[in-house]
């Protein structure tokens, strides 16, 4: 009988330690908690989206203005170093005419090697290996063998 009351005692003990069941009132602000919880995080995330954004944006367009004026002082180096060719050819008693008739020769000659190289690159443009990949294979025909 002992033993039957040491078991009566902790079952009591347990039993008194067990959660009450919750109340619909606190499910029901847990789960408003959980949703303003989910609703703020959504938010930030967006946020930051939109901030990087924003950031790569206003990148971009540093990027293209960088590049412009690269391309802007890269030419006038160019024509510095024509002129220069000029006056050169000119000291070597070349005529003033013939010696920029071959400066721009020269670019001519250059502007057609880059454009040939803009030709061939304007292949890969449409990237052609994926639709080759893409394509359905063809499954040879049964001609010749009968059924």
């Amino acid at each position: 009988m002992n033993a039957n009351a040491k078991d009566e005692a902790i079952e009591q003990q347990t039993s008194s330690r067990a959660c009450p069941p919750p109340s619909e009132t606190a499910i029901l602000e847990d789960t408003q908690s959980l949703w303003h919880e989910l609703h703020g995080l959504a938010y930030d995330r967006l946020r930051l989206a939109t901030l990087e954004t924003q950031r790569a944006g206003q990148s971009l367009v540093t990027m293209i203005i960088s590049g412009v004026m690269i391309a802007l002082f890269l030419s006038s180096a160019w024509l510095g170093v024509m002129a220069v060719v000029v006056v050169e050819l000119i000291e070597k008693d070349v005529t003033l005419s013939n010696a920029i008739l071959l400066a721009v020769v020269v670019n001519l000659l250059i502007a057609l090697v880059l454009f040939n190289v803009i030709r061939l690159k304007a292949r890969d443009l449409g990237f052609p290996a994926t639709l080759r990949s893409l394509q359905p294979r063809h499954k040879p025909s049964g001609k010749g063998v009968e059924s």
